[in-house]
C-alpha cells in the first residue's frame, strides 16, 4: 500500500518506494576504476564548496571521485554530469530484471563504467555496506534520511541533504544541488533547460491536453484518498505535457511533509471536476480493491475508465521524478496512456 507520499513511509517516505507503499542525458566518456568519470572541464575551481543542508552543512574540499547517493533522482544527475556513483540505494519495485532501475543501467552501460554496487535504505540503511565503498561525497537531496543517519553518515564522507523537509525537494533545485557537489555549477541550468524543452517539445505534439484538467491521486488502504499537490514531482512532470491540475487541488491542506494532502475517501466527490486520475497501485489485486469501493467508483473519470496508470513498474517510477533520465524514459511512455484516458473521457 501507498502513504502519504507515494513514496517509502516517512521514516523515510522514500520517493515512489510503492515496494512498501509506492512513488530524460547523455554521459560521455568511460569511467575510472573509482567508479566515476569527468564529464569535461576542470572542477578544480569550483572546490572546496559549501552545501547546507536541513540537517547540516557539507563541506567539500575536492573533486569528489567515489560517489555514494540515497534517495532518488540524485544518482541519474550525477551519472548525467558525468559521474558514475559507486554506490546506490536499491528500489527493487521499480528494477527491471538485473535489478537495476532500466534508466541507471542503460546510461552506465552506455558510458561504459561499472554499474554502481547497491545497498538497503531507509529505516534499513546499510551503513556498512556504504562504509566498504569508501565514498568521498554522499548526495541524498531527494530522500528521507534521518538526523540520527546523517549524523553517522556524515562521518564518513562530506553528506548533502534535503535543504528543509525530507522527500520535498523541488526537481530543478535537485539538479543544482547535485551539480553543485559535483563541481560542475554551471552545468545545472543546461540540464534543467533541456529537461524543460524535451517536455514542452512533447506538449506541442498534444495540444488538445490543456482542455482536460486533472488530479493525481493515491491511496494507503480501503477508505483512504490522497491527493498531490500541484507541485508534487509527478504532478510536475504531468503539468508540463500540458493538462492542468484541477483548481481544487490547491483548496486541500497539505499534510506535513508529504507534498500531498490525505483526504480521505468520503471527500472522493471534491474530484469530480477531474476530467483525468492519474494513479498508481501496487499490484492488480490492490487495484480491483480500490476501484471496488462505491465512493470510489463513483468519481466520474473512475466511471468512465479516464484512469491513467500502469502496471509498468519502473515506468511509474521514473513518472514520479523529473531527471535527465527519467524524462525521456517516462514521455514516450506516458502519452499514449494519457491519449487512451482522454478518449474514455470523451470531452
Amino acid at each position: 500500500m501507498l502513504n502519504a507520499s507515494g513514496r517509502r513511509p516517512r521514516r523515510a517516505l522514500a520517493a515512489v518506494a510503492i515496494a512498501s507503499v509506492m512513488l530524460a542525458v547523455s554521459a560521455c566518456g568511460g569511467g575510472e576504476e573509482s567508479g566515476t568519470s569527468s564529464a569535461g572541464g576542470d572542477a578544480g575551481g569550483a572546490f572546496p564548496v559549501s552545501i547546507k543542508s536541513a540537517l547540516g552543512t557539507a563541506t567539500i574540499e575536492k573533486a569528489p571521485e567515489r560517489i555514494v547517493t540515497l534517495g532518488q533522482g540524485s544518482a541519474e544527475t550525477a551519472i548525467a554530469l558525468g559521474h558514475t556513483p559507486v554506490g546506490v540505494e536499491e528500489y527493487a519495485w521499480g528494477s527491471d530484471d538485473s535489478g537495476y532501475l532500466p534508466w541507471i543501467k542503460e546510461a552506465v552501460e552506455e558510458k561504459g563504467d561499472e554499474l554502481p554496487e547497491q545497498f538497503a535504505g531507509g529505516e534499513q540503511l546499510d551503513i556498512e555496506a556504504i562504509t566498504e565503498l569508501a565514498p568521498d561525497l554522499i548526495l541524498a537531496p531527494w530522500s528521507g534520511i534521518t538526523q540520527k543517519q546523517y549524523d553517522v553518515l556524515k562521518d564518513i564522507a562530506p553528506t548533502v541533504a534535503y535543504p528543509d523537509q525530507a522527500w520535498s525537494t523541488d526537481w530543478d533545485q535537485q539538479i543544482e544541488i547535485v551539480a553543485k557537489a559535483v563541481g560542475e555549477p554551471e552545468q545545472a541550468d543546461k540540464l534543467i533547460a533541456d529537461i524543460k524543452k524535451q517536455l514542452a517539445d512533447a506538449a506541442k505534439t498534444r495540444p488538445d491536453y490543456a482542455n482536460y484538467q486533472f488530479s493525481y491521486i493515491y491511496t494507503s488502504g480501503p477508505g483512504t484518498l490522497g491527493v498531490f499537490s500541484s507541485t508534487e514531482q509527478r504532478v510536475e512532470m504531468v503539468k508540463s505535457l500540458g493538462l492542468k491540475v484541477d483548481p481544487v487541488v490547491d483548496t486541500f491542506e497539505e499534510t506535513e511533509g508529504t507534498d500531498s494532502s490525505l483526504i480521505g475517501l468520503e471527500n472522493a466527490d471534491k474530484l469530480n471536476d477531474s476530467d483525468l486520475l492519474f494513479t498508481f497501485y501496487t499490484d492488480e489485486k490492490t487495484r480491483k480493491e480500490i476501484e471496488a469501493q462505491p465512493l470510489y467508483a463513483a468519481m466520474p473519470a473512475v466511471k468512465k475508465g479516464a484512469l491513467v496508470y500502469s502496471d509498468d513498474y519502473s515506468f511509474v517510477t521514473a513518472s514520479s521524478m523529473l531527471n535527465p533520465l527519467t524524462v525521456p524514459y517516462s514521455i514516450e511512455r506516458y502519452l499514449p496512456i494519457i491519449d487512451k484516458a482522454i478518449e474514455k473521457a470523451g470531452k
